[in-house]
């Protein structure tokens, strides 16, 4: 009975482990599916550790079995000692080189796979495009070939090779899209780059993998992948002063601390306000209290399309100040 009672309490943690794998995403074990060159690498790397691990695991867990077995103390008495075996050198040998040679090859296959992670495929200028990355508190701010930007949402062709250049300009950030390739920092001050290709359309979510304030929550992102007919046109409507962009730019940076319509929240309300054009200006650029400065490195068009949004849908008695 006692036995038993130890099995149960020993057995018991480790099936709480196993429903809460088997009620996470994919199963608890399995990285999302894979939809860029650099992310099926990185997914073969994970695949390699894990065989290994579990092949170590069963191996370890089964002779910690065989051992209780077969030296269990059966009917000695609880103050003799078992028999006492020692030194046997050729399983001291193994049992250390071993694990230096499982070591030695999960080393030698990620370091074969990093240039397939970390290199960027060539490709010509019309099969490549280019996309800076500029994380704030609290958005994601894309900017494409010719100036035009996105907030939140970066749109890019299929097919085609998107290199990101990733920068920060206030704390530092993290970009991830699981299912784009791995995670890189966005660090104030640094450059970092990395790429994706995925040869279908689709959308694809991301997070900020960095702790980095007290909205962190909000900093989330998607990566939606078109024609390359459709990105055209999407470049067509997002150029930094247009109504489109002031309307993403309302959504993906004010209303997180302004409320969904400006009714107010962690920031005071923006209803039936006079926006003038100087203040709103200086606000955007430098912040003021607890406003970071959300729109420090946004051009003057883009922060003149947000005044006009702000004064057309929110505003009371209007000023060009």
């Amino acid at each position: 009975m006692r036995l038993t009672l130890r099995a149960v309490l020993l057995a018991l943690p480790l099936a709480l482990l196993t429903a809460t794998a088997a009620l996470a995403d994919n199963g608890g074990v399995s990285p999302v599916e894979s939809h860029s060159p650099n992310a099926d690498a990185i997914r073969t790397d994970y695949w390699l550790v894990i065989a290994f691990a579990i092949a170590i695991f069963v191996i370890v867990e089964g002779l910690l079995v065989v051992f209780i077995i077969r030296f269990r103390r059966g009917r000695r008495a609880r103050t003799l000692d078992g028999p006492q075996i020692r030194g046997n050198t050729n399983l001291e040998i193994a049992w250390t080189v071993v694990p230096v040679l499982i070591v030695a090859a999960i080393l030698a296959f990620v370091f074969v796979t990093l240039p397939d992670i970390e290199d960027v495929p060539p490709a010509s200028a019309a099969e490549q495009v280019n996309v800076l990355v500029d994380a704030h508190q609290y958005y994601w701010l894309f900017t494409y070939p010719g100036g035009k930007v996105s907030i939140d949402t970066m749109v890019v062709p299929e097919n085609e090779v998107v290199r990101l250049t990733v920068v920060a300009s206030d704390v530092v950030h993290g970009w991830w899209v699981p299912s784009l390739g791995g995670q890189i920092d966005a660090i104030p001050g640094r450059v970092n780059h990395t790429w994706f290709r995925v040869n279908k359309t689709g959308t694809f979510e991301g997070r900020c993998t960095q702790f980095c304030g007290m909205f962190h929550t909000f900093m989330h992102t998607t990566v939606r992948v078109v024609s390359r007919s459709e990105y055209r046109r999407f470049l067509a409507t997002h150029a930094p002063g247009s109504s489109t962009v002031a309307e993403e730019t309302f959504v993906g940076v004010c209303s997180k601390c302004h409320g969904p319509n400006g009714e107010g929240g962690y920031g005071p309300p923006l209803q039936n306000r006079t926006f003038a054009k100087a203040d709103i200006t200086d606000l955007l650029r430098n912040g003021r209290g607890k406003m970071p400065a959300v729109g420090s490195d946004w051009s003057q068009a883009q922060i003149d399309g947000v005044i006009r949004y702000l004064q057309r849908t929110k505003g009371g008695a209007q000023s060009g100040g």
